[in-house]
């Protein structure tokens, strides 16, 4: 977050604020919360990295990358989802106002998450 810049970058910070402020904890509590969610999503892309020969497997943030349209909405399902269930009005009032540009920060994040989660998977493959 610290790192965006402009005016979509203002509207993030401080959608993002309003939700930090609703009670302490809130966004690790969310975020733990979809984690299993994310990782079923995350999951047919994982399998795909995973079945190639190891010594020719190209870094997770790599293939994440090739898939990266369909990387993004699979995430952005769970939370359109989870907003489309919510009973929160401020919380979901939020992420509408902020789901158009969403994709293009989860776009941004996801060789960062791949260099992130990739140490963890190396072991289990």
């Amino acid at each position: 977050m610290a790192r965006k810049r402009g005016l979509r970058a203002m509207a993030l910070k401080a959608g993002y604020k309003t939700v930090k402020g609703l009670r302490p904890g809130f966004v690790p509590a969310v975020v733990d919360f979809l984690l299993d969610e994310f990782c079923a999503a995350l999951d047919p892309f994982y399998r795909r990295w995973s079945e190639g020969p190891a010594d020719a497997r190209p870094p997770l943030a790599r293939a994440l990358e090739a898939e990266r349209d369909a990387v993004a909405e699979a995430l952005l399902g769970v939370t359109d989802r989870r907003a489309d269930r919510s009973t929160n009005r401020v919380v979901v009032k939020i992420y509408r106002k902020l789901r158009p540009t969403a994709k293009e920060h989860v776009l941004e994040a996801l060789p960062g998450l791949g260099r992130s989660i990739e140490p963890f998977l190396r072991s289990s493959v």
